[in-house]
């Protein structure tokens, strides 16, 4: 993480982290301690076999362990019914977001 998104941390903000155990989860787990000596409230997705993160983290979502290559799959679906709920919870209109621009077809 770099100076500009470090300096927003806080007791009030939430951070999504994704930390599949791969290659750069070592990398991962490193942001995750800088967030938490922030007291940032962190949430994880991570492997269902990895307890790594359940001192560190407020919330934990394990999802199944499958190969690297096919992980995004498995954490997009999860993320994307973080971000539905935390909408429906704000009051957003899920399904009619503002400036969302029109695609037309012309023949």
């Amino acid at each position: 993480m770099k100076h500009g998104p470090i300096a927003l941390i806080d007791q009030l903000m939430p951070v999504v982290t994704i930390a599949m155990k791969n290659s750069r989860y070592e990398k991962v787990r490193s942001n995750i301690q800088e967030v938490s000596s922030r007291q940032g409230k962190i949430i994880a997705l991570t492997d269902e076999d990895n307890h790594d993160l359940d001192s560190v983290s407020e919330h934990v979502i394990h999802v199944p362990k499958v190969a690297e290559c096919l992980s995004p799959l498995m954490t997009v679906i999860p993320l994307q019914l973080l971000s539905y709920y935390v909408a429906v919870m704000r009051g957003c209109n899920v399904d009619q977001p503002r400036n969302l621009a029109k695609a037309v077809v012309v023949e």
